[in-house]
């Protein structure tokens, strides 16, 4: 049986060959790579986050409070890192967060068709985002067999968010996650000093521009008068969700619905309560609030609220050791963001697939010596605080 920590046995038996990876394995040599390779307004708006980052930076600090006690004597020549998720059976726990500026991470402009190339190509979901510069619709026919999400920035124009929902169904996708935090932009300064907004200078607009809603409120092609079309999205962009738009958000999807951004334990609850088939625990990496608590802090008690209903959860995994982790804190499934990203960056699709096989591949060799053969053993032993 293969198993995704096999990974390291191609990279060392190509290395006999005189071939060394064209890109690193590690996060840190990956980050300061990428760092270098993408011009300065992209790599700003990646990279960047809320305030002075301290957030941003404890969401991956974080982990390092976290840790778990391996477990000697247990037969892991077989593993299985499968789960299940929607109704669906993954054969890994991690997919690929949304991120809003794919499209112009790589050079040719199609950087959210290369990341659907790479959900292919390492057979991991991707949550596609509205913001994008390819349409939804190309954007999972990439993604080949590999079941796809699509993430709503929700405007506040209903009839084009009901076109969203309705052109993501159409398309395929298996669930539709809402988010929460980004009615209106946090405090950037890294964009703010560069006076740089990716999507006010005409990028990552796509499923607007193809959208007919869009294109009837605009009432010309946005090809004629881009400017207008930009000022239509940003007077559009970012309705305010209350617990009283549930019902409405219910009603025009019969995709599982999941709520990103829950952090508290009350909220959790509420979400269910009103229908929400998953919640997402996930401070937006911290790139919409300063001075919040790490997200794998707050993990636990959104899992103990949340029973058993699905806890996704994304910012600060950087690494395998990291999925586990929060794993064993009670995540069904585990978002990667960033560190594909710059894979994509430096690599396009077969960067981002590189990182991809390469946390799963940490993972499950990770496992492996802790003496957790499946998802369900790394649950039970969970982690302890440092």
């Amino acid at each position: 049986m293969a198993h995704y920590g096999d990974y390291q046995n191609e990279i060392y038996g190509a290395g006999l060959r005189g071939i060394v990876p064209k890109l690193p394995v590690d996060h840190a040599t990956l980050c300061a790579r990428a760092s270098a390779a993408m011009p300065p307004h992209v790599l700003n708006y990646v990279q960047g986050g809320c305030g002075d980052e301290f957030t941003q930076e404890e969401n991956a600090r974080a982990f390092n409070r976290w840790g778990m006690v391996p477990r000697m004597m247990v037969d892991c020549t077989t593993r299985d890192l499968s789960v299940e998720l929607f109704g669906l059976a993954l054969p890994a726990p991690i997919f690929m967060s949304p991120i809003g500026v794919t499209g112009i991470v790589t050079q040719d402009g199609h950087g959210d068709l290369a990341a659907a190339r790479a959900s292919a190509m390492a057979g991991v979901p991707l949550c596609a985002s509205t913001l994008s510069n390819d349409p939804l619709e190309a954007v999972i026919g990439a993604c080949g067999d590999t079941p796809a999400f699509f993430q709503l920035y929700t405007p506040k124009n209903p009839e084009l968010a009901e076109s969203l929902v309705h052109r993501a169904e159409a398309a395929g996708y298996k669930a539709l996650v809402v988010t929460l935090d980004t009615w209106v932009t946090g405090w950037r300064p890294r964009d703010l000093n560069a006076a740089n907004f990716p999507q006010l200078r005409g990028a990552v607009l796509t499923n607007y521009t193809s959208d007919p809603v869009f294109r009837k409120l605009l009432g010309k092609p946005p090809e004629q008068d881009p400017a207008a079309a930009v000022m239509l999205w940003a007077g559009l962009f970012g309705k305010v969700l209350t617990w009283d738009d549930m019902a409405w958000l219910r009603s025009i999807t019969k995709l599982p619905l999941v709520l990103k951004g829950i952090c508290h334990p009350d909220d959790a609850r509420r979400a269910i309560d009103l229908g929400a088939d998953a919640v997402y625990c996930s401070n937006h990496g911290g790139r919409q609030a300063n001075g919040g608590l790490a997200a794998i802090d707050m993990l636990p008690d959104v899992v103990a609220a949340a029973g058993d209903v699905p806890v996704l959860f994304d910012s600060g995994v950087r690494s395998g050791s990291d999925v586990v982790k929060a794993l064993a804190l009670g995540a069904r499934a585990v978002g990667i963001g960033r560190p594909y990203t710059y894979g994509l960056a430096l690599g396009g699709a077969e960067g981002a697939a590189h990182v991809l096989k390469c946390i799963l591949a940490e993972a499950d060799l990770l496992m492996a010596v802790n003496g957790y053969p499946a998802i369900a053993d790394v649950r039970a032993a969970g982690a302890r605080r440092q």
